[in-house]
């Protein structure tokens, strides 16, 4: 029983309790499933009537968990384009706060980040995805619970890094913390896959006893949380 609409450009954050349908919304998105009734329409087609290939062309998908791979920072990076110059995976790492850690690794952008990233720290890996993010430059952008588990000055970071990344794009948040809900221009509660809420943070904040009451269990919960 959801009808949702989003604009372009619209910065939209998915909240609400786990097992809601939050995270099975945004699969929708990628097709990594498809509706049972109903359809999903990106830029006026069904999706289904396009190829996977073309619409996860369209599409960037941000994790919790980074996947990065056995190989060089420079190379993690590159895979979001093929054929990127060494100029545009710099200003890609740059504007993904990812530069100056780089450069303080040995080798650099040559150093080897170990099986799955295991040599970085969450928030660095998030930081390598950003930038690899950056360089596939995707119209859509779907951030699912990419700042969990977090310490805040490494999450402070990969906020101010999607910052960069959804800027001019459209962005779907699937969220647990209130300061991703925070930076979005809307949020949307869903509950029972039902949508239960629907205006901007500001809005909300105002006239919503239940968005006020997340707020501060997340906060709270957020806080007392901690991983590098």
């Amino acid at each position: 029983d959801v009808s949702l609409s989003v604009a372009p450009g619209e910065r939209v954050a998915i909240i609400g309790p786990s097992g809601s349908g939050k995270s099975t919304l945004a699969s929708l998105v990628v097709r990594a499933q498809d509706p049972v009734r109903g359809r999903v329409i990106m830029g006026g087609y069904p999706i289904r009537e396009l190829s996977l290939a073309a619409l996860r062309s369209n599409v960037t998908l941000l994790h919790q968990e980074a996947v990065l791979f056995a190989t060089t920072i420079r190379e993690n990076i590159a895979l979001g384009r093929e054929g990127a110059s060494d100029e545009e995976i710099v200003a890609a790492a740059k504007a993904a706060n990812a530069h100056d850690f780089i450069m303080e690794m040995p080798g650099g952008y040559n150093a080897q980040v170990g099986e799955r990233g295991g040599t970085l720290s969450g928030g660095q890996r998030q930081r390598i995805a950003i930038a690899r993010a950056l360089l596939r430059n995707t119209p859509v952008i779907i951030l699912d619970e990419a700042t969990t588990g977090l310490d805040p000055e490494s999450a402070g970071l990969v906020l101010d890094a999607i910052d960069g990344l959804v800027r001019g794009r459209t962005a779907l948040a699937v969220t647990h913390d209130p300061q991703v809900a925070l930076r979005c221009t809307r949020v949307v509660w869903i509950e029972e896959g039902r949508i239960l809420l629907d205006g901007s943070p500001a809005r909300l904040l105002a006239q919503s006893d239940l968005f006020r009451a997340w707020m501060a269990s997340a906060a709270a919960n957020t806080s007392g949380a901690g991983a590098s």
